[in-house]
């Protein structure tokens, strides 16, 4: 694809003498301008890490935790019932397999679904959900601190059962979602494995897909955690003792595989290929794009920067930049890079530092995790 020229919804024009499209009153701009010259790419590929083994094709698989303050960085892709985590010291690579297991050391053989890192203030753990239940470990791997079993009985004899989309929130919970619909809300202790189910979140009627809390600072009455379903309902709650849901972005006829919340800014990827921007405080829809030409597999989104990272099935992976117009509170986004990564269904894509200036990327039956530096 030739350069993007983007807006966010503006009163009564297009952006940069594209074409526009009228939503809700406003319009977006969308397409590619062959007369203009391709810009000075951002970014440029290092060397990759080679892995034990290879990716499924699953929706954010890959997760990455970096810690301020320490030269290493970890990565973690699922494939079947093992995930593979990879940590890099600068000086060279380590590596740990990790197993679906039942109840307390028993291997199993069901399927990972997703693993991620969650990041809370006293402590990190690295979660990981299957067709029989959520496992927690110390965030090396080394030590699996709680199990929780998901209640086969409570879904349909023809229905699958998972647990899927993981997110810490709120200071001191870690939330994660099942193929009923429901969200579990874990209250994570300082220390220790006195971990307990606190609050089950019962607004989604389809799979949950995945869970974002917010990475930047919420607006007054904006909420700090999203949840994504199936069929494309998206929930915006405010954490605390109790969860409470503040709005509820209606499906559109899409699945919702991957969302993202920043600043009181949803970033939501679609089945379509498409991104969507709507304010948390109110569901109002600010921003689309056609993004990718097939399905979207992964968002991530750096803190520091409002860069947004996407990667779908189209080999494509793309750096889009979110902002607020300060004079007319305009939610805009600003394509930044655009990056091919050959012959590959794109199932995961994070970055790797707060302020997006690298970014890490999967594909489905890949055994290598390729990274990209700033040019």
């Amino acid at each position: 694809p030739g350069p993007w020229a983007l807006a966010g919804l503006r009163e009564g024009r297009g952006g940069r003498g594209g074409p526009g499209r009228a939503v809700g009153g406003r319009q977006w701009v969308h397409g590619w301008f062959p007369e203009l010259p391709w810009p000075r790419r951002m970014y440029r590929k290092e060397k990759s890490i080679q892995l034990k083994s290879s990716s499924a094709a699953l929706y954010n698989n890959l997760s990455v935790l970096h810690l301020p303050g320490r030269q290493l960085t970890s990565f973690s892709t699922v494939h079947g019932p093992s995930l593979s985590v990879v940590m890099a010291d600068g000086l060279g690579f380590s590596h740990r397999q990790l197993q679906a297991k039942e109840g307390g050391m028993a291997v199993s053989t069901s399927l990972l679904t997703q693993a991620a890192w969650c990041v809370l203030p006293s402590r990190v753990l690295l979660v990981l959900t299957s067709q029989k239940g959520i496992q927690m470990y110390e965030s090396d791997g080394s030590i699996m601190v709680y199990w929780h079993a998901l209640d086969v009985m409570e879904h349909p004899p023809a229905q699958a059962v998972f647990a899927r989309g993981i997110a810490a929130a709120g200071g001191r919970f870690i939330c994660v979602g099942t193929s009923s619909g429901l969200v579990l809300v874990f209250d994570i202790p300082p220390k220790g494995t006195n971990i307990t189910v606190s609050e089950v979140l019962e607004r989604h009627c389809d799979a949950i897909t995945d869970i974002a809390a917010e990475l930047g600072q919420a607006p007054d009455g904006a909420g700090d955690l999203v949840t994504a379903d199936d069929a494309g309902t998206l929930c915006v709650w405010s954490t605390g003792e109790e969860f409470t849901l503040l709005s509820k972005i209606p499906a559109f006829g899409c699945s919702c595989s991957s969302v993202k919340l920043w600043n009181g800014i949803v970033a939501a990827g679609y089945g379509n290929g498409q991104i969507r921007l709507y304010e948390a405080t109110t569901g109002l829809l600010r921003a689309e794009v056609n993004a990718h030409a097939r399905w979207i597999y992964a968002l991530d989104l750096a803190p520091q920067t409002g860069k947004l990272l996407s990667g779908a099935e189209d080999s494509f992976v793309h750096v889009w930049k979110l902002s607020r117009n300060l004079d007319t509170d305009d939610v805009e986004i600003e394509h930044c890079h655009a990056e091919c990564v050959t012959d590959t269904q794109v199932c995961g894509a994070r970055f790797c530092d707060p302020e997006g200036n690298s970014f890490a990327v999967t594909g489905y039956d890949l055994s290598e995790i390729f990274r990209y530096g700033r040019a």
